[in-house]
């Protein structure tokens, strides 16, 4: 993967199909990766929001976790910007 930003749908997914994709993206990604931008919804997608959040925040390679443009969206930084 060489996007600075990549966008991965979870929609859809349960908890253990999301981790799965997510753990794969976070593998995959490569030195000019940044963000993940997981989208997840947010009428069914708050369960994926509190996983991500409570699953991703001691991963060495994820810096921070930020809210994205709405509540459907989360976004895991790998690096940051300079």
């Amino acid at each position: 993967m060489s996007e600075a930003f990549v966008k991965i749908n979870l929609h859809g997914l349960t908890q253990e199909e999301a981790v799965r994709v997510i753990d794969k993206a976070i593998r995959e990604a490569g030195p000019t990766t940044y963000h993940l931008q997981l989208v997840h919804g947010y009428n069914r997608g708050t369960r994926l929001r509190s996983m991500i959040y409570d699953w991703y925040k001691y991963d060495p390679k994820v810096k921070r976790i930020i809210p994205g443009d709405n509540p459907g969206i989360t976004v895991l930084v790998l690096r940051e910007l300079s």
